[in-house]
């Protein structure tokens, strides 16, 4: 009964993926077919059913091969690309088009995060629909820890509609599965305020972080979520929320919201946050958990950044498709003195790990002559000047090396844990909170939030000159230090938008088009095909 039970729900949830909308064509009959009761009989039955969103989220929150959330919302800002190299890289121009925003609503790089994101809605909506038929009691899970279960799945969901209101906009909400059958648009600050009341009404039934809690939304995650959407509001709802911004980053600096390993605190270094023992981490929120020693699963940032001999980089076992890159400007956003240039990038002459005098070798232009990373994008092997995303080689660009896999020998070889909330998100979230209420000013407190976090990323006599004060830290300047500190974190097109650059800046081969309607990703063609009661974004196809 158990194994036909999973193999039902996971086969109409598998439809959700495959098939022609994520969340409303639900085939509401068959749920109503399956006796919950006869599946959930113990407290670790009703905890696979918990835990069931967190595998999915794998696919769209972090960068790991697929055009989830994570993508697109780097893809199509100012510090990473996916240019063409050579024969490699143009992928029907879809990378092209998404640093140039002249992306189409009938495209797979619109339409893929959507259903990836309702995909986990389907996940939450569906074991809180069991949930209500379970009898918790006789399966040995106590009243308190039946409401945190619900409270998590409840505040999972409205992470996902947060993150699919952030895209796209205005969009569907839905509660239970299969109902309605195509459900209608809901404006934006709809959407807004389901997620707050989600958030608010959940986020107290939640407990504290501590490390038999890894990887799961507890408080921290609750309340990071909720600095997140107040940080936003005023883009996301029509009306700024500074204050609320501020109340939830209190929380959690406090320590009422508890922390991975003691006490919440900044990480001291530029390195312990990411590296292979990040759950050691005391900065870390919230986080993807993996464990390649134990499961067949690791984060796969190596197929979006990895160069096709990158293994022998780190004497690992993956190469990738030598895709994204640091564009040329936001590589000279960093100082030469600050750290975060030397530690996060991987950039110049490559050598063997295994071997530090043998050049790891090129492939394509470069074949049979050692790897060198350069920080421009253009044909060099054809004394090329022209910098632009079809002017690749296989080594141009500086590359990803904030989270590094380790060497195969080691215990926890590739086991990183990718980060979705940290501790310095909250300060850099309360620093901007402080600065809008004050009209733009820094203040004070604002100014010491943000140092506090920089200053790991210059040595002591450095950070003498680096500091800032009230005079040097402007908007401008937080918007290109949120830059620095976040990159790679799948944060920026969300915080360009906030500062309104995204359509109005120009960055290396990206010129602005000026068109407001771009903040929005369009619904996808497909979606609205399958939905009549959708309704397109302004400056899109209705069908």
């Amino acid at each position: 009964m158990k194994r036909y039970y999973k193999g039902l729900v996971y086969a109409s949830l598998l439809a959700i993926l495959s098939g022609t909308n994520a969340c409303t064509n639900l085939d509401e009959t068959l749920y109503n077919e399956i006796d919950a009761s006869a599946y959930y009989n113990n407290r670790q039955e009703i905890l696979s059913a918990v835990l069931r969103p967190y595998t999915h989220a794998n696919a769209w929150t972090a960068p790991t091969g697929q055009n989830g959330h994570w993508r697109i919302t780097e893809l199509s800002a100012d510090q990473l690309a996916w240019p063409q190299k050579g024969r490699h890289g143009y992928d029907d121009a879809q990378w092209i088009r998404l640093h140039g925003h002249s992306w189409s609503y009938t495209e797979n790089t619109v339409w893929n995060p959507y259903s990836l994101m309702f995909t986990g809605v389907g996940f939450c909506n569906n074991a809180l629909g069991d949930f209500s038929r379970v009898d918790f009691a006789k399966a040995g899970v106590s009243e308190a820890e039946k409401n945190a279960f619900i409270a998590e799945l409840r505040v999972f969901r409205a992470y996902h509609y947060m993150k699919l209101m952030d895209m796209y906009g205005n969009i569907p909400i839905v509660t239970t599965v299969g109902t309605p059958t195509s459900p209608e648009t809901r404006p934006r600050a709809e959407v807004f305020a389901f997620v707050e009341k989600e958030l608010t009404e959940s986020v107290d039934l939640l407990p504290n972080l501590e490390k038999k809690y890894i990887g799961r939304i507890t408080k921290a995650a609750g309340y990071s979520m909720l600095a997140e959407l107040y940080l936003n509001a005023e883009v996301w709802s029509g009306k700024a929320r500074w204050d609320e911004c501020i109340a939830a980053c209190d929380k959690i600096i406090s320590g009422q919201t508890g922390g991975l390993n003691g006490a919440p605190v900044l990480d001291q270094d530029l390195v312990s946050t990411y590296n292979n023992t990040n759950d050691n981490s005391k900065e870390i929120l919230f986080q993807l958990v993996y464990d390649a020693q134990l499961t067949p699963t690791r984060c796969g940032w190596s197929g979006d950044f990895y160069h096709f001999n990158q293994r022998f980089i780190y004497d690992g076992d993956a190469n990738g498709n030598n895709g994204v890159v640091v564009i040329p400007s936001a590589y000279d956003a960093f100082k030469d003195t600050d750290l975060r240039k030397k530690q996060w990038f991987l950039i110049g002459p490559q050598f063997y790990a295994a071997d530090p005098t043998r050049p790891v070798l090129g492939t394509e232009e470069y074949k049979d002559k050692q790897l060198v990373f350069v920080k421009e994008i253009r044909r060099a092997s054809e004394n090329g000047t022209a910098s632009s995303m079809i002017t690749g080689e296989e080594n141009s660009g500086a590359r990803f090396n904030k989270y590094r896999p380790g060497r195969q020998s080691e215990t926890k070889y590739w086991s990183n844990d990718w980060a979705l909330y940290r501790l310095s998100e909250i300060y850099y979230n309360k620093a901007e909170a402080l600065m809008r209420k004050s009209g733009g000013t820094a203040t004070a407190e604002a100014v010491k939030l943000v140092n506090d976090v920089r200053k790991r990323a210059f040595s002591a006599a450095d950070f003498e000159k680096e500091a800032y004060t009230t005079a040097t830290l402007t908007l401008d300047e937080m918007l290109a230090e949120r830059g620095r500190e976040f990159i790679f974190e799948g944060k920026r097109r969300t915080d360009l938008i906030r500062f309104g650059k995204f359509v109005t800046a120009s960055w290396w081969d990206h010129t602005p088009s000026g068109d407001q309607n771009k903040n929005l990703y369009p619904l996808p063609q497909r979606q609205l095909a399958a939905n009549p009661n959708l309704k397109q974004n302004p400056g899109y196809p209705a069908q």
